[in-house]
């Protein structure tokens, strides 16, 4: 539904929580008038969250919050990053995909570099341990899928000898900017693709006056390594929640939004999450990434 032109998502089954559809590009710098029009609209949702604007790190509303970690890459000029804000191995990866003829460059959204991208995304049905929620795509899905957000988004492509190998594509939010589906084919991982396009997203951002690079959440694991050799550090921005119905109040005030992995131990989801990884290798007949 829409509120205010913001296009508003509703999810889950007893407990219904609504929150802007694209969330990560879009923020409410006055969200109280957006809720009691939400709350009237007759959406059936029990709460709605928010977080606050990237870069905004003190509280400024008094719904019951709970503090995010962003992973950020806070840009001050390409060549800072390069020298002082990434790690050495990250560093040697950049040159290495130069040295084996990687090429990193802003295209267009045309017939042949959305080609190029159903081959990468049907490379595996696996991507991070997980099944790959675009694997079996077409071009024709492909192309709608960057085209919903189009007038917001840079695509950035990943090249070897003509070859599209990578791609980014890079949603504009106000003063940040974040890399959807940044993906490149396993079998060119040895020539480092992925720390290419960053660095080029990181570069892009620099020209554009851009002040941060949003890299999804703070987390742990292989993804997490890779964020932090690569410049990201952690951001703690409020994120709020809203009740908008009994059940919703009775929600905020046992924090049942943190669902499952946000009650169980860090530990023991680790460990479920490295049980899935397996399980999903075994499933697919492939080895670890």
């Amino acid at each position: 539904m829409m509120i205010d032109e913001y296009p508003v998502r509703i999810a889950g089954r007893v407990v219904k929580r609504a929150s802007l559809e694209n969330e990560w590009l879009n923020w409410l710098p006055e969200p109280g008038r957006f809720i009691e029009k939400l709350a009237r609209a007759g959406s059936g949702a029990d709460y709605f969250t928010f977080r606050q604007k990237v870069g905004e790190t003190e509280p400024r509303f008094s719904y019951p919050m709970e503090w995010e970690s962003l992973a950020v890459i806070p840009v001050a000029g390409y060549e800072n990053w390069l020298r002082h804000q990434i790690n050495n191995g990250a560093k040697r990866a950049i040159k290495k995909a130069a040295g084996k003829g990687v090429e990193v460059r802003v295209v267009s959204l045309d017939d042949e570099f959305v080609a190029g991208v159903t081959g990468i995304i049907n490379e595996t049905p696996v991507r991070q341990g997980r099944p790959y929620m675009h694997y079996g795509k077409s071009a024709e899905d492909m192309k709608a899928e960057f085209s919903r957000e189009k007038g917001r988004c840079t695509m950035i492509g990943a090249y070897l000898k003509e070859e599209l190998i990578g791609f980014i594509q890079l949603g504009h939010g106000e003063g940040w900017v974040v890399p959807f589906g940044m993906v490149s084919m396993i079998r060119h991982r040895d020539k480092s693709p992925q720390n290419a396009l960053l660095a080029k997203a990181v570069e892009f951002c620099a020209e554009k006056g851009i002040r941060y690079l949003l890299y999804g959440t703070w987390s742990a694991g292989g993804l997490g390594e890779f964020k932090r050799n690569n410049g990201c550090v952690e951001m703690k921005v409020p994120r709020y929640y809203a009740p908008l119905s009994m059940v919703g109040r009775i929600a905020c005030r046992f924090k049942l939004y943190r669902g499952v992995s946000g009650i169980l131990p860090v530990g023991m989801v680790e460990h479920a999450q490295g049980l899935r990884k397996r399980w999903y290798s075994l499933k697919f007949g492939m080895a670890k990434e």
